[in-house]
């Protein structure tokens, strides 16, 4: 069944306008004003609304198997809560073990998602490094899709990459026309902090935002920089959390180099006192990382989105429940480390961006969506409301409220960090693939109807070239005649 949207306000990255839009075959079909509803179509009245594209999340983390357990949330209800809130795509992370090799692992992550209600995509992360590694990158490259490659800076003794990794897998990404991309935090510093603070005698969540100041972030993200600019490749930071990086980020791209930086919408409203709450549960239930900071980095970091310094927005969403989160009781850095929030972030970010004049609708529209698109090579298909692109629709009321609430949300997960939290602007109506999946408060999702989206690679510079033959061939070294 073909779907018209009538009477809206077409919000794109660059502009907005009144337009009627046709939604059929799962694309968009027609734009514009005083169009004909097609014989049969559903008819959707956005008078008074926005119809923008809906959400990319770019950084989530469905069913992960992490520091001993497995995150809450699976893949169908995770994407389900995100069609509920307005978005409608996930970029997630293929997350190999030390030595486990990238493509089974590939294909045990795209065997779990098959039950995803909204589209997907993964970044992969090279978790360590041999000839097997190199390979398998090609081959995810030219065969599946992947465009972008993690790195976690932290977690020692379980997933960290040295510099050693860094340098090879930031090359070899740069030879496949591939984005690595980076989780700054230095990992020996943070291990080395937790060891003293436990040591003292801090064992509870208190413990895990002192041994990761903003310091420990914004020297990995600064070395991260340097080793990429060293390769000519560019680089991608997730989660920037406080100024320290976003300062890192900004001279970068002031030096023209091609640095991205995403940040949170918790980062952006949530402050470090929370993990000095009185009640145990609700101070480890926002252990995260990097954690949440002191309230002038929030500000900062809104500057940075403002500045078009930090370009997309994103979630982190990997829950853990209080029966899981209650393993480290006693020690802090045993707390499986993850919060929610793909259901809310439209709504908290429109809230506190748009409603504030932080924002405006053809920004909000940029980070939440069109920028992640761009970066990650989808653009028009997805992030975009024209003729041909998929018909990811979000029909946003302005005028509609809510408060945010664990009770209501439908993340499957037993706290929510914006709990309380009353917004107003919410979507009236999500559609995906061309499908109402959200209507006035109620899902309607079908189990594994979310695709695989393929992300083709970048076309290598002829910049990045010479850097790599530079790289490859030693300097000839010239004497004086004299």
């Amino acid at each position: 069944m073909s779907v018209f949207i009538r009477g809206g306000t077409v919000v794109n990255a660059d502009r907005a306008f009144r337009a009627d839009v046709v939604c059929d075959g799962g694309k968009i079909v027609e734009v514009g004003e005083n169009l004909k509803a097609p014989a049969g179509a559903k008819v959707i009245d956005a008078g008074g609304q926005y119809v923008m594209p809906g959400g990319i999340d770019p950084h989530t983390h469905m069913e992960l198997p992490f520091m001993g357990t497995v995150a809450s949330e699976d893949f169908l209800s995770g994407t389900s809560a995100a069609l509920a809130g307005g978005t409608t795509m996930i970029i997630d992370f293929v997350i190999p073990s030390p030595k486990e090799n990238l493509l089974e692992a590939f294909h045990k992550w795209r065997g779990w998602a098959k039950k995803s209600a909204a589209d997907y995509s993964f970044h992969v992360a090279v978790t360590w490094w041999d000839k097997t590694v190199h390979d398998d990158m090609g081959t995810l490259v030219a065969k599946h899709g992947v465009n972008s490659f993690k790195h976690f800076m932290a977690y020692k003794n379980a997933i960290m990459a040295d510099d050693e990794v860094l340098v090879n897998s930031f090359s070899r990404a740069l030879e496949l026309g591939a984005l690595p991309t980076v989780h700054a935090e230095n990992g020996e510093l943070v291990f080395q902090l937790q060891k003293k603070l436990l040591d003292m005698g801090i064992t509870g969540p208190e413990g895990h935002v002192m041994s990761r100041p903003p310091e420990v972030e914004g020297e990995a993200a600064n070395r991260a920089i340097a080793i990429a600019g060293v390769l000519g490749t560019p680089l991608y930071i997730v989660h920037v959390s406080c100024k320290e990086t976003l300062d890192a980020i900004t001279r970068a791209r002031n030096a023209g180099r091609r640095v991205y930086g995403e940040c949170l919408a918790g980062h952006l409203l949530i402050d470090e006192s929370v993990y000095y709450n009185k009640d145990w549960f609700t101070a480890a239930a926002h252990v995260m990382s990097p954690p949440f900071r002191p309230k002038e980095h929030q500000e900062a970091l809104w500057r940075g989105l403002q500045s078009g310094n930090l370009q997309t927005t994103a979630t982190d969403h990997c829950c853990f429940c209080e029966p899981q989160k209650a393993a480290g009781r006693n020690d802090f850095s045993k707390i499986p480390n993850g919060t929610g929030g793909v259901e809310d972030r439209l709504a908290v970010l429109w809230h506190h961006g748009v409603n504030s004049g932080r924002l405006t609708p053809s920004e909000f529209v940029r980070v939440t969506s069109t920028n992640a698109a761009q970066i990650f090579n989808i653009y028009p298909r997805k992030g975009f409301v024209g003729v041909g692109a998929d018909a990811d629709v979000v029909v946003w009321d302005p005028e509609a409220t809510r408060t945010i609430s664990v009770k209501t949300h439908h993340q499957k997960v037993d706290y929510n960090i914006f709990e309380g939290m009353k917004v107003k602007g919410v979507p009236s109506y999500t559609l995906s693939q061309g499908k109402v999946v959200w209507a006035n408060g109620k899902l309607d999702v079908v189990e594994g109807s979310g695709r695989y989206v393929d992300r083709p690679p970048f076309p290598i510079s002829y910049d990045a070239v010479a850097k790599m033959n530079r790289a490859k061939t030693p300097r000839a070294v010239v004497r004086s005649a004299a």
